[in-house]
């Protein structure tokens, strides 16, 4: 299952996979975005480094939205991974967490 990590981001990107949720519904699974202020002064309010049960990292964030979220807003967050794949499987073990933390 998805969890948070320390492991390096580096040679991740965006491979078009989304997952919609609300950041409080990714604080309350995964724990506090190891980057964000949620001000809207940057590409992104809040940004999560995690690892699937395999290992493989990935990142997920919000982007460019510009303005504070309400934590409670349903948004597109975008999954970041070295690969398409890697984001569609660390998309389908969230899907997973959140389900379980409903």
């Amino acid at each position: 299952m998805a969890k948070l990590s320390n492991k390096s981001a580096t040679g991740t990107s965006f491979h078009d996979v989304v997952i919609k949720t609300t950041a409080k519904a990714l604080i309350d699974a995964l724990g506090p975005a190891q980057w964000g202020n949620n001000d809207g002064s940057d590409k992104t309010n809040f940004d999560w480094i995690c690892e699937t049960n395999a290992g493989k990292v990935f990142t997920i964030y919000d982007w460019k939205f510009y303005r504070p979220l309400d934590l409670n807003e349903p948004v597109m967050f975008h999954i970041g991974a070295n690969s398409r794949s890697v984001s569609e499987i660390a998309r389908l073990e969230l899907i997973n967490l959140l389900a379980k933390k409903v």
